[in-house]
C-alpha cells in the first residue's frame, strides 16, 4: 500500500474515531536522541517515502490548469519574476514539493491533517538538500526528513528534532494560501503544478473523506482547545514562542488590523470573501511608521493592474507579499511575520494557550 489513506484514514473516518489513543509509536529509537517526547511521535502507516514528495514538478499555465476549480485552495509563491501556484489537490497526495525558482531551492510543505502550508528554504550551511515524507507524525502533523543528513523535522514546530541537524530551525519564506480564483485574478501570469506528476493518483478526489468538515481527529494530540471548531482555518502569528490567531472567516472584504503582539507591532490584512490572510511587521519609511489603508478599488487585491491591496501616507501601493508595487518607494519590502494558516486544533499542541483575536 502506497499511503495511509486507503486503509487507515478512510476506515477511521468511516467508523467515527475522534482520536486514536492506541496509535502506533515509533520503535527501535532512543528517547534521548529526540528533542520531543518520543511517545508522542506516531507512525502514520505508509513508511518512509510511502507518500512520495515531488521534485521540480512540471508547471503549466493558468489557462491549462482546468483541473482546478475556482474555490480550490492553492499555495502561491513569488520569487523575482516567477509566480507559481501549488494546489491543495496535489499537496493532499504528496505533502512536500521540492522546487527551484530563479536559483532559489525551496520546499512547499503541506500537512493535510493539520491544514498547514509552510515554505521552507532547502539550503543549510551552504549546502542544499531535498525533503521527503518520513511517514511519522507529531501531534498529527507532518514530519519531513532531509535527504542529506536523514534528520527528522517537525513542520509546525519549525525545527529539526532528531539526527545530525537536531535543534536547527527551519528557514521559512512567505507563501500565500488562497482560493484559485483570487490567485489567478491577482497574478494571471502564474504557472501551476501539472497533473503529470509521474504518480498515479486521483487528484480530483480528496483523500481524507469528510475529515475537513468534522471535529474528529485521526491521530491524537497532546492538547485540545475547544474555544473554536477544531478544523476552522486560522492565521497564526508566532512571536517569541507565543501565538495569536486570526479567524479567516471573520474578515470583511476590506479588513486591516494593526496591533502589538508580545512587543512586536504587526499589520494583518485579510478577506473572508477572497479567502486569504497575510501579516507583516510594522515598517518605517522616511523616518515614519507606515500608516496603511486598504486601496478602495473593488474587492481587496482584485484590480485592473497589479495585485495592490494597501496604500500608505507616501502614496506607495503594496501587494500581498509586502512589495511596494508603485510610488516613490517602489521596490521597498515589508518583512512578513512568522506566520501561516492551519486548523485551529493544530496550534495548542505546539504553542501553549494561543490567543484569539477578538476574544
Amino acid at each position: 500500500m502506497k499511503n495511509r489513506i486507503s486503509v487507515l484514514i478512510i476506515i477511521l473516518i468511516a467508523t467515527g474515531f475522534i482520536a486514536c489513543n492506541g496509535d502506533d509509536v515509533v520503535s527501535n529509537s532512543l528517547a534521548k536522541d529526540w528533542s520531543i517526547p518520543l511517545n508522542e511521535v506516531r507512525d502514520g502507516g505508509p513508511g518512509k517515502d510511502g507518500i512520495p514528495a515531488l521534485e521540480n514538478p512540471e508547471m503549466i499555465t493558468a489557462n491549462q490548469a482546468t483541473y482546478i476549480d475556482d474555490d480550490d485552495l492553492v499555495i502561491g509563491y513569488i520569487h523575482g519574476d516567477e509566480v507559481r501556484a501549488y494546489p491543495h489537490k496535489i499537496l493532499d497526495w504528496h505533502e512536500i514539493i521540492n522546487d527551484e525558482i530563479n536559483g532559489l531551492k525551496v520546499a512547499i510543505t503541506y500537512c493535510p491533517l493539520t491544514g498547514t502550508a509552510i515554505g521552507w528554504n532547502r539550503t543549510y550551511d551552504g549546502k542544499s538538500t531535498t525533503f521527503g515524507v518520513s511517514g511519522l507524525l507529531y501531534n498529527s502533523n507532518l514530519m519531513p526528513y532531509d535527504r542529506t543528513t536523514n534528520s527528522t523535522w517537525t513542520q509546525q514546530g519549525l525545527l529539526s528534532v532528531n539526527g545530525p541537524l537536531r535543534g536547527t530551525e527551519v528557514r521559512t519564506f512567505q507563501v500565500l494560501e488562497t482560493k484559485w480564483s483570487t490567485w489567478q485574478a491577482m497574478y494571471p501570469q502564474t504557472t501551476v503544478v501539472s497533473l503529470n506528476t509521474g504518480h498515479s493518483r486521483n487528484y480530483q478526489q480528496y483523500p481524507y473523506g469528510s475529515y475537513r468538515e468534522t471535529d474528529g481527529l485521526i491521530f491524537s494530540v497532546s492538547t485540545l482547545d475547544d474555544r473554536l471548531p477544531q478544523k476552522e482555518r486560522v492565521h497564526g502569528v508566532i512571536v517569541n514562542g507565543n501565538v495569536k490567531v486570526y479567524r479567516v472567516k471573520s474578515f470583511t472584504s476590506k479588513s486591516i488590523i494593526t496591533e502589538n503582539i508580545h512587543g512586536e507591532d504587526i499589520v494583518v490584512v485579510g478577506s473572508t470573501n477572497l479567502n486569504f490572510v497575510v501579516s507583516f511587521k510594522q515598517k518605517e519609511l522616511n523616518g515614519e511608521v507606515l500608516e496603511l489603508g486598504v486601496v478602495n478599488k473593488g474587492d481587496i487585491g482584485i484590480n485592473d493592474g497589479p495585485s495592490i491591496v494597501l496604500k500608505d501616507q507616501f502614496n506607495n501601493e503594496w501587494d500581498l507579499f509586502g512589495r511596494a508595487i508603485s510610488g516613490p518607494d517602489q521596490g521597498a519590502q515589508m518583512e512578513p511575520t512568522n506566520s501561516f494558516i492551519g486548523f485551529w486544533f493544530s496550534w495548542a499542541p505546539f504553542y501553549a494557550n494561543p490567543e484569539i483575536y477578538g476574544n
